[in-house]
């Protein structure tokens, strides 16, 4: 088992954080429905099961709700740095911005 963060295991994958929090939101909702389907199974070991996956289906939910929270944070301050480093240095920043529209266009122009 890896010790390393699935979230930078994924990042490094070629999987952006944002398309793994959808992903992640799709299984609970498939999980949830499930569990929906099966509320009129009896016996005491479906109840049992229904409830510990309810139970980590919540704890998960937790979880994604607060990664999502971090991810905005973290988007917010690298635009915010970007804000002022563009105001702080103008001509710099034009510089960089033309430097990528030349090579986006090599690139578009190649094909």
């Amino acid at each position: 088992m890896s010790t390393k963060n699935p979230l930078a295991e994924a990042e490094s994958a070629g999987v952006t954080k944002e398309q793994l929090i959808n992903d992640f939101k799709v299984v609970v909702a498939d999980a949830e429905a499930l569990l929906k389907a099966t509320a009129g199974q009896g016996g005491e070991t479906m109840a049992a099961a229904r409830a510990k996956i309810l139970e980590s289906l919540t704890a998960a939910k937790e979880k994604i709700t607060d990664a999502e929270h971090a991810l905005v944070a973290r988007t917010k301050a690298a635009a915010k740095a970007t804000d002022e480093y563009v105001h702080v240095h103008p001509w710099q920043s034009i510089g960089i911005a033309a430097s990528v529209g030349v090579v986006i266009g090599l690139l578009i122009g190649r094909r």
